[in-house]
């Protein structure tokens, strides 16, 4: 079949985001993303609030990547959407429409997986953005997930790390909460930490063997922290917060780097690519480029709005699958839990 002129509607529905892309061939036409703003006073996503949200999204989003992408459902190839991992009310929105509108424009189904497709979003059509050969590492940084994985082609991936408890996102965010900053948090310790000394204030980094991660011990140890210190100074935290800011980034990115040395010694890969929210960093993204004067390593870090949750990196998932012929049956469901 020609992949000269494919046109493929994404669609991702796994968290707080509903959001829709066009990619025809492997160049995003469209990337539009409705958030939900109602989570912030409940410091977290409520899952119920969520899925109601998407519901009411869903339809208008997929509109305006069509008006967008100046094209008509009626040129569409097929159709991939988040078949997991993510919170399951959440997904069945977006698989039920997707399911739906496949079968009522009688076109294909893609079913994606979204951790695969935090990696494979290196791999859009982005003047100015280099893509992984491969082998490479990659590691995928975000709220809900971290994961180191071995990627050797298209879908042949190994996880060869991953959280055992909390992910870096959720270190981010608690830590937040301790500090009394809104949610999510990780931009606003970014922000700080660019300002404060990352040396003012030392945070043991969790003893975990191989290349997996834990953050829950870190997230105590910054709390007995701050109660100690603000036992002794009520104001210990507004006098000081951006060095406390840039101390916690400061152990946070230790500890991802930390690991991704592991992972380049043990595999013998100096190819390193990073996905998902917290990749959005500045620290990690410093980190990474001073690894390739340190350590040797080729880095690649996609465009801004394909790190975080969005539905371009399903097209692009969704195109490689289209020119393979992979396609998913009207039966498929959601899986909350999908692995890689």
């Amino acid at each position: 079949m020609s992949s000269q002129n494919i046109y493929i509607l994404g669609i991702e529905s796994s968290c707080d985001d509903t959001a829709a892309a066009i990619i025809h061939n492997g160049k995003i036409l469209s990337n539009v993303v409705a958030s939900q703003k109602i989570h912030e006073e409940f410091g977290g996503v409520v899952p119920e609030l969520a899925s109601r949200a998407h519901q009411q999204n869903i339809v208008p989003v997929v509109h305006q990547a069509l008006k967008k992408a100046g094209i008509s459902k009626d040129q569409l190839h097929a159709i991939a959407f988040t078949r997991g991992p993510g919170l399951m009310g959440s997904l069945l929105v977006g698989t039920s429409f997707a399911k739906s509108l496949a079968y009522g424009l009688n076109i294909p189904l893609i079913d994606v997986n979204h951790m695969q497709a935090h990696i494979l979003a290196h791999f859009i059509d982005e003047e100015g953005f280099e893509k992984p050969s491969f082998p490479f590492i990659a590691m995928t940084i975000s709220g809900g997930h971290t994961q180191i994985v071995e990627v050797k082609n298209y879908f042949d991936m190994t996880v060869i790390g991953e959280t055992i408890d909390d992910a870096v996102g959720e270190a981010y965010d608690k830590s937040g909460k301790i500090l009394g900053l809104g949610y999510p948090a990780g931009p606003e310790i970014d922000k700080r930490a660019q300002k404060g000394n990352p040396k003012a204030y030392q945070f043991t980094k969790p003893k975990v063997d191989g290349l997996n991660f834990s953050f829950s011990g870190l997230k105590t140890a910054i709390l007995y922290f701050i109660q100690r210190e603000v036992k002794a100074n009520p104001n210990f935290i507004e006098e000081n917060l951006n060095d406390i800011c840039a101390s916690i980034q400061y152990t946070i990115i230790g500890i991802l780097i930390d690991k991704l040395k592991l992972a380049t010694k043990q595999t013998g890969i100096k190819q390193i690519a990073i996905g998902g929210g917290v990749s959005a960093n500045s620290g990690i993204r410093q980190a990474l480029k001073d690894g390739e004067q340190k350590f040797g390593w080729t880095t690649y870090v996609p465009k801004f709005e394909f790190t975080t949750d969005n539905a371009a990196m399903i097209a692009i998932v969704g195109y490689l699958k289209y020119l393979e012929g992979d396609f998913a049956e009207q039966g498929v469901t959601a899986s909350a839990r999908l692995k890689i």
